[in-house]
């Protein structure tokens, strides 16, 4: 085990490791944050991880030679153990590529933090300064973290990120605790700590683009496009436009090339693309792409389709939305976004999360009152606020 001033231990064995997730097993949380590159790669690949808990803080090289990670994924399937991270999907991502394993119970701080009030999509920099007062050195955060051997500023930095997301976790989850919102917060991790988040679906990803298509046959050759790129992408471990760039996957399902001679005459491909041995496997995915049911595709919405009546429903629900938020201390995206508020407008019975739980109490019931027009919103000390209408 190398030890840096200031007791910091920096594992290098599987023995040391084991030793020290015993050891943070017997608490009842542990923060834990990852460092990882992968902007040469398809799948991220881990460089650090930090682990603290009340009696014990610890960096984990998963580069070290001979190093099994064994006993750090044990801790991770720990249900007994709660595992606090700061924006947490990107790191369970890395835990479940590598482990197969979703992290549970997980406490986001982030999230909590805009249950709490603090504002939507809070900087963990922010957060531990409103939480503590203290100010982060952030000089380290575009360190190559593959690179051997690290320098004790970046390990500082780097242990840095449990060491305060500790104290964050403890004022957090006494703030919820108090004001009765546990729940709520309960109810977002189901998500984050659903395997069905992580899991990677080639036929799924032309979920990420987006749709700049003319017609239901172009959606379904970028369907069977991103299929094709998604999956070599996947295979040889590179990022998704090293194989083909978004533009050109957009100006293929767009012109529907039949041969790779036409695919000779797109801008979006460099010169002499269209005598690659991936001519060919493009070619056979636009006849894939066209020869697909057109009522098997998901509809193609281009641009606002909502009537004016919808359109003005929305605006008056973004006003409710602002003032719930406000009132309750809630940042509005955690309630609901845009999207949600046009579906409550235009549908009858809108399935979305802000019908569902502590959202439907805080907004939901009364965005349908407002929709039946059984409420009216009005000004009152400089605030807006709802009051039962003369129809209702």
């Amino acid at each position: 085990m190398l030890y840096i001033p200031g007791a910091m231990r920096v594992i290098t064995s599987t023995a040391e490791l084991e030793q020290a997730c015993r050891e943070l097993a017997q608490a009842d949380y542990v923060a834990v944050d990852t460092e990882f590159m992968r902007e040469q790669t398809f799948w991220p690949e881990l460089c650090l991880v930090q682990l603290a808990g009340p009696t014990a803080e610890v960096i984990v090289d998963p580069m070290a030679k001979g190093i099994d990670l064994a006993p750090f994924w044990a801790l991770m399937g720990d249900t007994s153990t709660v595992k606090v991270f700061h924006a947490a999907r990107q790191d369970i991502e890395i835990v479940y590529t590598e482990a197969g394993i979703v992290p549970a119970p997980v406490f986001d701080t982030q999230v909590a933090a805009m249950v709490c009030g603090f504002g939507e999509s809070i900087s963990y920099v922010n957060l531990v300064k409103k939480v503590t007062g203290e100010d982060l050195d952030k000089s380290s955060r575009f360190t190559d973290w593959s690179r051997r051997p690290l320098s004790e500023k970046q390990l500082v930095y780097a242990l840095g990120d449990v060491t305060h997301l500790c104290k964050i976790y403890q004022h957090l989850k006494a703030e919820l605790e108090s004001s009765g919102r546990a729940g709520w917060l309960d109810e977002e991790m189901e998500e984050l700590t659903n395997p069905k988040t992580y899991e990677t679906h080639p036929d799924d990803a032309w979920q990420r683009l987006k749709l700049r298509v003319k017609n239901k046959k172009s959606l379904a050759v970028l369907m069977e496009l991103a299929a094709w790129r998604e999956r070599l992408a996947q295979a040889q471990d590179v990022p998704r436009g090293r194989i083909l760039r978004d533009e050109a996957l957009y100006d293929l399902a767009n012109q529907m090339p039949s041969s790779t001679e036409q695919l000779g005459e797109l801008r979006t491909l460099s010169e002499g693309f269209s005598r690659s041995a991936r001519a060919k496997e493009i070619v056979d995915a636009v006849r894939l792409g066209l020869a697909r049911d057109p009522k098997s595709l998901p509809p193609l919405n281009h641009g606002n389709q909502l009537s004016a009546e919808a359109n003005a429903t929305v605006e008056l629900l973004k006003v409710l939305l602002k003032s719930a938020a406000a009132r309750h201390r809630v940042a509005p995206r955690m309630i609901a976004d845009t999207s949600e508020l046009e579906r409550i407008a235009a549908d009858k019975d809108p399935d979305v999360p802000a019908m569902r739980g502590w959202r439907r109490q805080l907004f939901g019931e009364d965005a349908l009152r407002l929709k039946r027009g059984e409420l009216a919103l009005t000004l009152s000390g400089g605030e807006v606020i709802a009051i039962p209408s003369h129809k209702a």
